[in-house]
């Protein structure tokens, strides 16, 4: 594993081994301290990559990059030049790996370009090491890139991710100078996102059109036997799926990708992938890889990887616990509260900047954690509920409260848990329980987001979690620069801080009534659906303090809310379109097939014997044939809310159409189809149902 793990990377080591030692100081100047790079420098390092990269087999380079689609992209170059004689060589300069070109009409833009001014570019990213995918294809070349339009506007993730780490090193610097830390030259926001997932077997994926075009079941009714029995989460795992996951984690290493842990989810069929800490930037494109790969890789054991946030009714969704966190390149954690919390002020004061933070920004957050799935799974017993809160447990409750009451004195303690067994290790107990329910939960030295979907990037909810902690640590520095007794006047700021945040803090259970009407008194906003969550990106203080850290402009803004917008319009359009087409196609047909041979029964046994009870058949027909006519009636209805909501003029008139309007003519028919499967005879109901899809693997 040691030789095997970042095999295919052109890592730090590759770059030390390969690159003349001068070249290697400047390249790792920019890459640490954000120095320009030189173009001799950049001719180089694309000298050296080119080689390194021949020599495994690659014949073409591509720049990676994740535009507004949410996925990544890629054009394939060769390394092929010809010389004026004509002969072939492989070259590669320092102007081809810095700069690419592309189409950028072609991807979402929000209105920032149009298919006459199409040019954009791809930029290379440093920062984060290029890599080489393997595959019956061949070997290429992946740089990772930033990709930006003609004018200079962010058309992708990275950009703005990348801006936002510039933010919050900026201000957390000003903050532990403060501190009297002289050394540290560089704060950087760290995350390890754990991925769920489902796998199916690839042939009953195929039979299900919904599954093929939507990632999710439009209609199915429940196994007999759902999550209830608990037995599947970390369970034994089959050995078709433990083979999927050998492949995945060697696939993964050699990337340079840490895969660390593996196990069963709550729900049958479900995983979770989870790697090390990372750079949030090396984090995103390590994420967009693990949901590459989990694709790729289950194909070839005739599987395939649902990512979608709830593809099954009635079981677990899946999320992408985003643990979040802020480190010096010195190695501190500025998030580690240390053994006793209560002396550790520069601790404290990072703590309520994240916590004054996530109160003031929630529907931000909110907005990081929305996507059209996640509209189904959020607030069920196996997601956070939509209203944004925070977990601290019992330790830094307590030295929060205070810190409000004007006198810090103690922390509490670890103690020595003992269960009773003497052959059993003693060990000590951490400071606080888990909850699960909790949107941001602080677990020991970082901050779990629970919330984001599990199909997305993980860039929005990093950019924004950087963006409103640097926020309060601009306001923080600001007010303690020039303090004539700095001790005095931070915990002022604290207390003062924590009085007018403390209503952000919840421990208690955040899917209880209770919790619902407690956060309204609170007034902690609870912004259901996604779409409602879109509707919150322009509002002014927000675009004011985006434009402040220099993460988005505002026309950035107004073209993301606009691409959110379009992108749920068309995912609820193209979910309300599948439908349809299996309703017709495939439920109705089906069905009248099974009356058809109903009714022939009840005669051929009445011509046989006119004594004959028929009474249950009969039943049964009258039965069928009017949920029958029920689905026929619902599938009117969802047509002409389709057709209605399309006819809207903007994207946010359609985007509300379709939540208020569509995705409720979808439910009322997927009601009488669902319960038709419970009657209909299973050989002729004309799809794979949910015991296929999730014990069938």
């Amino acid at each position: 594993m040691n030789t095997m793990f970042g095999s295919h990377v052109f890592n730090d080591a590759v770059m030390h081994e390969r690159l003349p030692k001068e070249t290697y100081k400047a390249l790792k100047r920019t890459i640490e301290l954000g120095e320009s790079l030189d173009k001799n420098v950049a001719n180089v390092v694309a000298n050296a990559m080119k080689d390194w990269a021949i020599e495994h087999g690659a014949t073409h380079y591509t720049h990676w990059f994740q535009p507004m689609t949410g996925k990544t992209a890629e054009k394939h170059d060769s390394f092929l030049s010809l010389t004026d004689d004509g002969r072939a060589i492989m070259e590669f300069s320092g102007k081809e790996l810095s700069k690419g070109e592309s189409d950028a009409s072609s991807f979402p833009s929000g209105g920032l370009r149009v298919t006459f001014e199409a040019r954009g570019y791809t930029a290379w990213d440093c920062t984060s090491p290029a890599f080489l995918k393997e595959d019956k294809v061949g070997v290429t070349l992946c740089i990772p890139t930033a990709f930006c339009s003609y004018t200079s506007e962010a058309l992708d993730k990275k950009t703005p991710l990348l801006r936002s780490m510039q933010a919050i090193n900026k201000q957390a610097l000003r903050i532990l100078r403060l501190f009297g830390n002289t050394t540290a030259t560089q704060v950087t926001s760290m995350a390890g996102p754990e991925q769920e997932y489902f796998l199916v077997d690839k042939k009953f994926y195929q039979q299900r059109k919904d599954l093929m075009f939507t990632g999710r079941t439009l209609f199915g009714v429940p196994a007999p036997k759902g999550q209830e029995m608990e037995d599947h989460y970390y369970g034994s795992i089959k050995e078709r799926i433990a083979a999927f996951m050998k492949e995945l984690d060697v696939e993964l290493w050699k990337l340079g990708v840490s895969a660390k842990t593996k196990h069963n989810e709550v729900a049958p069929g479900q995983h979770e992938i989870a790697p090390i800490y990372t750079s949030v930037n090396i984090a995103t494109d390590h994420n967009q890889l693990i949901m590459e790969m989990c694709q790729k890789i289950a194909l070839r054991h005739d599987l395939v990887c649902l990512l979608h946030e709830k593809p099954f009714a009635g079981v677990n969704g899946s999320g992408k616990h985003n643990n979040w966190s802020i480190s010096t390149n010195e190695g501190t954690n500025l998030l580690n509260p240390g053994k006793t919390p209560h002396e550790n002020t520069q601790f404290l004061m990072f703590l309520t900047a994240v916590i004054a933070g996530v109160d003031d920004y929630a529907p931000l957050l909110r907005l990081a954690a929305s996507s059209p799935g996640n509209d189904y799974r959020l607030g069920s017993s196996e997601a956070p509920p939509a209203i944004i809160s925070i977990f601290l447990g019992d330790q830094l409750t307590d030295i929060i409260e205070q810190i409000e009451e004007g006198h810090l004195t103690d922390s509490k303690q670890r103690t020595k848990l003992e269960v009773g067994v003497v052959t059993l290790p003693s060990f000590l107990r951490d400071t606080t329980d888990r909850n699960r329910t909790s949107p941001m939960a602080f677990t020991g030295n970082k901050f779990e987001f629970r919330m984001v979907p599990s199909s997305v990037s993980i860039a929005k909810a990093n950019i924004m979690l950087n963006t409103i902690v640097a926020e309060k640590l601009s306001i923080y520095a600001d007010l303690l620069e020039g303090a004539e007794n700095f001790n005095e006047e931070v915990a002022k700021l604290l207390q003062n801080e924590i009085k007018q945040h403390k209503g952000i803090i919840f421990n208690g259970d955040g899917y209880s009534d209770e919790w619902i009407v407690e956060a309204e008194r609170r007034g902690l906003p609870n912004i259901k659906t996604t779409v409602d969550a879109i509707s919150n990106y322009n509002r002014p203080e927000y675009i004011e303090m985006f434009e402040k850290h220099k993460v988005f402009r505002k026309s950035e803004i107004i073209s993301r809310q606009e691409i959110l917008f379009e992108e749920y319009e068309k995912v609820v359009n193209i979910e309300a379109l599948t439908m349809i087409q299996m309703a017709k196609k495939e439920i109705i047909p089906a069905v009248i097939e099974y009356t058809t041979i109903l009714a022939n029964a009840i005669n051929s046994v009445k011509l046989a014997c006119k004594t004959a009870d028929t009474s249950t058949q009969e039943e049964l027909l009258e039965r069928v044939t009017k949920l029958l006519a029920e689905v026929s009636k619902k599938l009117v209805e969802l047509e002409k809310a389709q057709q209605e909501a399309k006819e809207e003029d903007t994207f946010e008139k359609k985007a509300f159409a379709f939540r208020n309007n569509v995705t409720k003519a979808m439910s009322e028919l997927r009601k009488p189809c669902d319960c038709l499967e419970t009657i209909v005879a299973e050989k002729y109901w004309p799809m794979p149902t949910y015991v296929d899809l999730l014990y069938r693997v």
